[in-house]
């Protein structure tokens, strides 16, 4: 996949980026270099090998899964600007 100068300024308007006119011209290269070090990717022989989560062969502490009320419920409060009866107080929304 190869991009033009047009394609980039559209890219640039959707993620909301100012890309001044000259600029452009040299995201245009750099953008067809990343594409085609992705294409690249694909070219790679990965059959045999299992994905991975990791590079180091680390394995995760499991938990219990258990159910809890976290026992925080003051903590969590505090956070809220207005309380009352142990629930946030916010503005009606719906009429």
């Amino acid at each position: 996949m190869s991009l033009d100068k047009a394609t980039v300024a559209r890219i640039a308007h959707l993620a909301r980026i100012r890309v001044p006119e000259p600029d452009q011209e040299a995201l245009v290269g750099e953008l067809n270099g990343l594409l085609g070090w992705v294409e690249q990717l694909g070219e790679v022989d990965t059959k045999g090998v299992q994905p991975m989560a990791s590079v180091v062969g680390a394995v995760l502490p499991l938990r219990a899964d258990a159910v809890t009320d976290g026992a925080r419920a003051e903590a969590v409060l505090a956070n809220g600007p207005e309380t009352m009866a142990g629930f946030f107080v916010v503005p009606k929304v719906v009429e």
